[in-house]
Formats: structure tokens, C-alpha cells, sequence
């Protein structure tokens, strides 16, 4: 099978976010899993980057989940889940509305990008992270109905889970493993409505195969700087990515383009 017709900053970006992919599912830099999408959706379509995207989550959920599936707690996994459902479904309707509209959709990935580099230079994290509440099903609810719509649109449903679940002072690996397994599960549900929409493609089988190897050269590099760097200074540069990919989605224009003409 021969390789799609992507132009060649594709697939300099589809390295790059895969290896971020890996560096994030090691533990290291927060925010790196959260730029692929947005990063590969400057070449190709929304969709594309997308479908591509689940089938290397997937095999990363594999590759983790075997570390934690007797370290999670049930009843938040639960109710996650229980929204995470309908977000599903939601995060799928959307991509049916925006379907003849990639404009649309970038602007809404774009949108997405731009909300959670806010919900990282706010602190929004470690404020929840000093508070403390009690399980409450109803918030768990809306916080995994968040997760679900963001996962299927742009696999980053981080954020909302983890709002709900840092205040309620679960051990780490608790916490990681209810994070790995939710998301396990919700990547392979989105399988149904991305083949029900037909986002899933048998071309799309040599692209894996070429860049999935970079997920595990991330792995290991994650695995390597967790051991031998703070991840302060990475996370910050990740997220500044982050925003000049989102102002770019969003607006149409490159900002590091534009503030070069502005100041030659």
C-alpha cells in the first residue's frame, strides 16, 4: 500500500506529536499529549489526524494499562465513564455537523487548544490540587461528559478528569491508573463512531505504520527525562506550542510568521 499524498511538514509534524504522545504516556511534560492533534491538523484534515491519532492512542493504552489495572478507584471510574458516554456521542454529532465544514472544525480544535493553554497558565491544576472534596457523583458525571467530547474530538480529555479527581486525594498510583484505564476504554468505544462515520481508513494502515515506531522512541524519552530533568521548563514549551498552533487554527495566520514582518 502506497503512502497518502501528505505534504512534507505532515509528516514532520506527525513525528513530532507522536513522540510527544509517548514523552506524555511516560509521565513526563503534562501537556505534550495535548498538542498532537491540534499540530497535525495544520496539514491534514481534522478528521484525518484524528483517526490516526486513536488507532497510536490505542496501542499506547496497551502498552501502559497492564501497570495499573488493579490500581483505580472504582466509583469514580464509574461515573467518569457513565459521561464520558454521552460525551462520546456528543464529540461524534459534532464531527458529523462540522463534516462539510473543516473550516469549522479546525476553528473548534483551535478553540479547544486555546482553552486548555489557559486552564495551564491559570494554575487551574494545582488550585484543584489544594482543595479538597468528597466523591460527587454529579460533578464526576459533567466532568467525564467533558473529557469524552474533548477526547473524540481532539483525544484531550485530561483536563476534566483530572479536575474531578485531584481534590479527592487518591495516591498516585491510583490516580494514574483510574486516568489510564478510563481513557483506554473511552479510546476504544470512539472506535465505533469513527468507523461509523467512516474516519477510520485502510490507507490510513501504512501511515501508522511509519510514525508508530516514534511513539515508542517518546516513551523511552519520557522514560529518560523523568529520571534526569524537571519537566517545568518542557511543559512551558509545550503549551506555548500549543497556543501559536491554536491562534493558528483559530485565526488562520501563522503568529511567528506575522511577528517576523512586523518587526523586520
Amino acid at each position: 500500500m502506497a503512502l497518502p499524498d501528505y505534504p512534507t511538514l505532515f509528516w514532520i509534524s506527525a513525528i513530532f506529536a507522536v513522540v510527544f504522545l509517548g514523552i506524555s504516556k511516560a509521565g513526563f511534560g503534562g501537556g505534550a499529549g495535548f498538542l498532537a492533534t491540534p499540530l497535525m491538523s495544520l496539514f491534514i484534515p481534522v478528521a484525518d489526524a484524528a483517526a490516526l491519532l486513536l488507532v497510536l492512542l490505542i496501542i499506547l493504552d496497551f502498552m501502559t494499562i497492564p501497570h495499573y489495572r488493579k490500581e483505580f478507584h472504582r466509583p469514580s471510574l464509574t461515573v467518569l465513564l457513565m459521561g464520558a458516554m454521552v460525551g462520546i456521542v456528543l464529540g461524534s454529532l459534532t464531527f458529523t455537523i462540522f463534516s462539510e465544514n473543516e473550516q469549522g472544525l479546525r476553528i473548534f480544535i483551535g478553540v479547544i487548544a486555546l482553552i486548555y493553554v489557559v486552564y495551564h497558565f491559570a494554575g487551574l491544576a494545582e488550585k484543584v490540587s489544594f482543595s479538597e472534596s468528597r466523591f460527587f457523583k454529579p460533578f464526576g458525571i459533567i466532568a467525564g461528559i467533558a473529557a469524552g467530547f474533548a477526547s473524540t474530538l481532539a483525544h484531550a480529555g485530561g483536563p476534566p478528569a483530572t479536575i474531578f479527581l485531584l481534590p479527592q486525594k487518591h495516591e498516585k498510583q491510583v490516580f494514574v491508573g483510574t486516568m489510564t484505564i478510563l481513557f483506554t476504554i473511552v479510546n476504544l468505544v470512539k472506535l465505533i463512531p469513527y468507523s461509523i462515520l467512516g474516519l477510520l481508513k485502510v490507507g490510513d494502515i501504512t501511515t501508522i505504520l511509519v510514525i508508530a515506531p516514534f511513539c515508542f522512541v517518546g516513551v523511552r524519552l519520557g522514560i529518560y527525562l523523568n529520571k534526569r530533568f524537571s519537566p517545568e521548563w518542557f511543559t512551558r514549551s509545550i503549551f506555548i506550542l500549543l497556543l501559536l498552533t491554536g491562534i493558528h487554527l483559530v485565526f488562520g495566520f501563522n503568529p511567528v510568521t506575522f511577528l517576523i514582518d512586523v518587526f523586520r
